[in-house]
């Protein structure tokens, strides 16, 4: 990207020689899935890529092979449902931002994930590195992509891995919900007829860590330098 905004790998990064890419196959089983076989997977759940909303997580997003696709996808229902509104097509654009997630184990795959993410999403909205919606997204991928293990479930420094769930509220405004990723993945037993919490809604099990006062597209821009979202509790 080029800019104090930019995701960089350090130098050198890009041209890795064979040899470190065997050795990273043998150290963490590092195999990117190409595209064809990422639109053959994606076409199978066809109609949630295609809704803005639906939120995706990559367990191992490495550069970004599926959720770049997912964007893709997601920002092609945003043109046609949003296309002729430029305000609601810039919130709906970073809605789709929002809504996709992963976790990488390796820091320069990262690096390029959230730079390919980034990059997809400014093309589209043909944004400078000065526009808030651009730091506005530069933000929530440092949120939404996390550096870890999803196997552990823990950050690469150790920490549990936290999410925000992010929803548009209309009119410019963003609400945001931090929950842990170990308490998301027990939804699916949760949900299960037959078992102990099956009468029970999700709000009785599942509370966020983190629930942050309504946002806007600046706030987010702000916090991109490190700024502190407003009175998260």
């Amino acid at each position: 990207m080029g800019s104090k905004l930019g995701y960089r790998a350090p130098d050198g990064i890009h041209s890795m020689s064979l040899f470190n890419s065997r050795q990273r196959i043998a150290d963490h089983g590092e195999v990117f899935t190409p595209a064809w076989m990422v639109d053959a997977m994606l076409d199978l759940v066809k109609d949630e890529t295609e809704r803005i909303d639906s939120r995706f997580l990559e367990p191992a997003c490495g550069d970004g092979n599926f959720l770049v696709r997912i964007l893709q996808r997601k920002l092609a229902a945003v043109e046609l449902k949003f296309g002729k509104s430029n305000f609601e097509r810039r919130q709906y654009a970073l809605l789709a931002l929002m809504c996709c997630y992963g976790i990488e184990l390796l820091a320069d795959n990262l690096a390029d994930c959230r730079s390919n993410m980034l990059e997809i999403l400014s093309d589209y909205l043909n944004l400078e590195e000065s526009d808030d919606l651009y730091r506005a997204g530069f933000y929530v991928l440092s949120q939404n992509l996390v550096h870890g293990d999803a196997l552990t479930m823990r950050t690469s420094a150790g920490q549990p891995i936290t999410f925000a769930e992010w929803g548009y509220l209309g009119k410019g405004k963003f609400q945001r919900r931090d929950f842990r990723l170990d308490a998301l993945t027990q939804m699916a037993a949760f949900r299960e007829e037959g078992t102990l919490f099956a009468h029970l809604d999700e709000h009785e099990i599942f509370i966020p860590t983190r629930t942050y006062p309504t946002t806007g597209v600046s706030e987010l821009a702000s916090a991109a330098f490190g700024g502190a979202t407003r009175g998260a509790v």
